[in-house]
């Protein structure tokens, strides 16, 4: 018996091929368990990063910490957040040279203080809503648990307040209010977020709302009474920038048009909280969560989605004042969080002469609290923007100081957990004396030595947060030691497994009699695993780690054992390899040369695109060379070839923001329709050329079902008409007509049922599925993307013609009739060859194909990159799952056709699909462990941003890849091919 340890199967040892035939059963298990095992570890180990470098700072069990005001500045508070509103766009003039926001400047000139809020990835509108009323940054994992509902409870300037009134967008005020006790909010139905329409609207009706809340109480003495008291806060969610700035991008008529309506909203409530004050006591603050790319998507770390625009004045805020020689105007300003913020006040903002006070998004939280006089949320890690405040000295220190003590208490909580939970613990030394600091803060404030001692309180409250981040990363060293050897454990697991199913090597060890795969400690290898698994286990229990932190061990050490259970195959296998000639120890250094050189090409394509205009350039030459050596130029293939490569290469000279063109959109409908017409010729006429014949093979003789090709080329014409008139009749009406969406649903649902009832042959039904897939991907393209679709399928059909060229080429030149009838024996069953080191460039071509679907249509690394104007001509209410569906299945429809392609190229060559599967995961790990390394949490955020993109991208192939098999194996598991015949002449094309 061998051991097949990889689960711990046994197989018999007889050949492999008869054992694999004979026992199909347990094979297809042991692919299964391995695909789940593959899935999973993807999936657990791309959660990682934010265990290592970004987990949500909050802890409970903390006493709030208010600040020693004889009374705080402002009895009560109103927030106007404008969702979705760049610091440009608000701060620039128009074309005329007229400002956008003149109430707002001249409060800016006159009355408060003004700047740039600095907004950290993801900028989506939820974790900007937590950083600014709450005073931390959400990790990025919580877009995984959905914008709607809190993934962890916590602590925020609402909660704190004695009422908060809220009026706004049901995405967003319901997270805040809907558990609170002491609020009054409403919000407005979903049905009103409409993509198609001008949405100022939906500003003007929170604007109806607050001035009802204070017309009302007119009648009302108890809400009289409650609207007089103090620490109140009025919170209005204005989302119509972020709906016109996805709708209409920001740069439109209508996005600008609706900076004036927030500015003119921003003063109806000025005066009309003056008006029933009139004490001087309200605070106002005006700011924004996010803000929007020309694209009109938002998400990434690019300044126009981090940097809003801050301004803030009434009671307890200090008036204008001219700019010094240090102000952040001239210089760098460096915040707490390590990220610089370099960016000096453009001249046509025309406010380079008043002092500008940029902030972190988190420090608007603070400042709020500090102006009711309510204590910081206990979680904020936000730093207090004294350049803001209107106080004394004594003030200014007692301000300061409790927004250290209220960070402190956070480093203190996490720090005495960590102790009582581990155990060995390593303190943050620089805190280790912190009461010393503290009581030399009172010292000093008891001798009215303000500014020493504000000085040192700040110093004190950098200390603190680097030990918060000390904390944050206190396990990086174990993780990345524990997630590295699991990808490499992976890797050596899924080699094995290749090397001994799909390749003849098992076979040739059994010949030799001197070799034993046989491994007589099977059970100590599994028992000491598990063993170690429990006492990793028990550790981690014992110093109440994270339940993720038991997988990511559990697993490591599961494959692991795995690897030392196959020791002596391993053994047997080196020793083999090493009695092979010196020819074949070059051939294998050179194959896995050119596949790693290809693996970190793909690697620095993703933030360099031109490289793939490069490869494509070259790989047409080099391609068309290699099939004139084969087949002569009169037929054409070795032109179509370079040329389809040369086509290809151009996309990704693109701008990765795609530009609006429905002219292009239409025009692409007719191009694909020209290919479909090439490929039915072929496919009806070449089926006598000797070359074409295992692409065009058909079961019957009967003529191919023109019925089905006609309709599928009417849907395509449909579809392209149905571009046409929706974006027109969008814009001009605002609105998507019902009729239209009607037709748009019903073109594009069955024209991707079409292909499954189409011939058998490769080309017959892989130009059906490209018929198929077109109408929803033109009805979902907004520009050049239409076109990147029939350029890579024209590549994909070189592909196709270059493996069938040289399989021929190879079986007629290359082989004797003595070594095909060998070939022939030799097989894994279903008609499948083994696996040969040649066979590697099936994979590496499909990666490289696969990952230019990514990014010939754009920059897929990046969150603001998915253009949500794709789906309007189905939807265009905001529905955040449905969009979210719509624009992931626009960019599957891509990897579905290198898919389709992939597999029959597989039935072509009769290499095991799934043996080339397991290569293509085998490859994309090298990858991710690469973007592992590269993931970063210094530097800019729009670094950190991609750096995690990137390696989420890679991580999540296994998943896409596996789930576009399962999804594209209805259409190509019927494709027949034609056995070549062994008289077959390349000189008869």
């Amino acid at each position: 018996m061998r051991s097949d340890g990889i689960l711990g199967i046994r197989g018999s040892d007889q050949n492999p091929a008869t054992a694999v035939a004979k026992a199909g059963g347990w094979l297809r298990t042991r692919e299964t368990w391995l695909v789940v095992i593959g899935v999973a570890l993807h999936a657990v180990y791309m959660l990682s990063i934010f265990d290592i470098y970004f987990k949500t700072p909050i802890v409970h069990g903390m006493d709030p910490v208010p600040p020693r005001f004889p009374e705080p500045p402002a009895k009560r508070l109103i927030l106007l957040i404008s969702d979705g509103l760049r610091a440009d766009k608000f701060y620039e003039p128009d074309s005329k040279g007229k400002y956008r926001a003149p109430f707002l400047r001249s409060i800016i000139k006159h009355r408060g203080r003004w700047g740039v809020s600095h907004a950290r990835p993801p900028t989506e509108s939820r974790p900007g809503h937590v950083a600014i009323i709450a005073g931390f940054y959400e990790d990025p994992s919580a877009v995984t648990k959905g914008w709607k509902a809190n993934p962890v409870e916590f602590d925020s300037v609402f909660n704190r307040s004695r009422h908060t009134f809220a009026f706004g967008s049901p995405d967003i005020v319901p997270i805040f209010c809907s558990a609170l006790p002491h609020s009054t909010w409403n919000s407005y139905p979903h049905e009103f977020e409409d993509f198609a329409t001008d949405a100022s609207f939906l500003d003007e009706w929170s604007l109806d709302q607050f001035q009802g809340l204070l017309n009302k109480s007119h009648d009302d003495p108890k809400l009289k009474d409650l609207l007089h008291q103090d620490k109140l806060v009025f919170f209005l969610h204005l989302l119509g920038c972020d709906s016109n700035g996805h709708a209409h991008r920001p740069y439109s008529s209508i996005y600008l048009n609706n900076v004036k309506v927030v500015d003119r909203i921003a003063e109806r409530v000025y005066h009309l909280l003056e008006d029933y004050y009139g004490d001087n006591r309200t605070t106002y603050v005006f700011t924004a969560d996010h803000g929007m790319s020309d694209k009109g998507s938002h998400g990434d770390g690019h300044p126009s989605n981090t940097d809003t625009p801050l301004v803030a004045w009434g009671a307890g805020i200090k008036y204008p004042k001219p700019t010094s020689s240090d102000s952040h105007s001239d210089t760098v300003s460096k915040f707490v969080d390590e990220h610089a913020h370099d960016m000096p006040t453009p001249h046509g903002w025309g406010l380079s002469s008043i002092e500008r006070l940029d902030v972190n998004q988190a420090d608007i939280a603070p400042l709020m609290s500090t102006l009711l006089g309510l204590p910081c949320p206990v979680n904020s890690v936000g730093n207090l923007p004294l350049g803001y405040m209107n106080l004394n000295e004594a003030e200014e220190v007692e301000a300061v100081l409790a927004n250290t003590k209220q960070i402190l208490n956070q480093f203190l909580r996490k720090s005495q957990m960590k102790r009582a939970n581990s155990l060995y613990f390593k303190p943050f030394k620089p805190l280790a004396h912190y009461s010393s600091f503290l009581n030399e803060i009172e010292d000093m404030i008891s001798a009215k030595k303000f500014e020493a001692a504000k000085k040192l309180s700040e110093d004190l409250r950098s200390l603190t947060l680097e030990g918060l981040h000390y904390f944050q990363t206190y396990d990086w060293l174990m993780l990345m030691t524990v997630i590295t050897l699991g990808y490499v454990g992976w890797m050596i697991v899924l080699a094995l497994h290749v090397l001994q199913s799909y390749t003849s090597l098992p076979g040739d060890l059994f010949k030799k009699e001197h070799t034993s795969v046989k491994n007589k400690y099977t059970g100590k290898v599994y028992l000491s695993g598990f063993l170690l698994m429990a006492i990793l286990s028990l550790l981690n229990l014992v110093e109440h780690s994270p339940p993720l932190y038991h997988a990511y061990i559990g697993m490591t050490v599961f494959l692991w054992t795995q690897i030392f259970n196959e020791f002596r195959l391993i053994r047997g296998m080196w020793r083999f390899v090493r009695g092979r000639k010196i020819e074949y120890f070059i051939k294998l250094l050179l194959t896995a040369a050119v596949s790693i050189v290809i693996v970190e090409l793909l690697v620095h394509s993703f933030t360099e695109r031109k490289l793939y205009t490069w490869f494509f350039l070259i790989a047409g030459v080099v391609a068309s060379i290699l099939l004139h050596i084969s087949i002569p130029w009169r037929s054409g293939i070795p032109a179509f070839v370079c040329i389809s490569c040369w086509f290809l290469s151009v996309f990704t000279l693109m701008p990765a923001e795609i530009p609006d063109n429905n002219n292009l959109v239409v025009i692409s409908g007719a191009i694909v329709i020209a290919i479909s017409f090439a490929a039915r010729w072929i496919d009806m006429h070449a089926g006598g050329n000797k070359f074409w014949q295992s692409i065009t093979f058909h079961d019957s003789m009967k003529p191919v079902c023109s019925i089905l090709y006609c309709i599928q080329v009417l849907l395509v014409g449909l579809s392209s008409v149905m571009v046409f008139l929706s974006t027109k009749h969008r814009t001009q009406n605002q609105e998507l007509h019902s009729s239209h969406q009607f037709i748009n649903w019903l073109v594009a649902g069955p024209s991707m049922v079409l292909p499954l009832f189409s011939e058998n042959s490769i080309l017959s039904r892989l130009s059906s599925i490209f018929l198929g897939l077109a109408p929803p991907f033109l009805l979902l393209s907004i520009g050049y993307e239409a076109v990147f679709y029939s350029a890579l399928a024209l590549v994909l059909m070189a592909w196709i013609l270059f493996e069938n060229t040289f399989q021929y080429s190879s079986k007629v030149k290359d082989m004797s009739l003595s070594e095909r009838n060998m070939e022939e024996l030799v097989t894994i069953g279903n008609g499948e060859r083994y696996l040969r080191l040649s066979d590697v460039r099936i994979p590496l071509i499909f990666m490289v194909l696969f990952n230019v679907a990514f990014f010939g249509t754009g920059n897929f690394a990046s969150i603001a990159s998915f253009e949500i104007s794709s789906v309007y001509r189905f939807i265009t209410i905001f529905s955040p799952f449905l969009m979210a569906a719509l624009l992931i299945f626009k960019l599957f429809i891509p990897f579905m056709l290198v898919i389709c392609v992939f597999s029959a190229i597989t039935k072509l060559l009769r290499v095991p699909r799934l043996g080339c599967y397991f290569l293509v995961i085998l490859l994309s790990d090298i990858m991710t462990i690469h973007f592992f390394f590269l993931v970063k949490n210094t530097g800019s955020w729009m670094e950190i941003g991609n750096s995690i993109s990137h390696f989420g991208i890679v991580s999540a192939q296994v998943v896409f890849v596996l789930l576009l098999f399962a999804l594209t194996n209805m259409y190509t598991k019927s494709i027949r091919v034609q056995p070549l015949s062994s008289s077959t002449s390349l000189k008869t094309l």
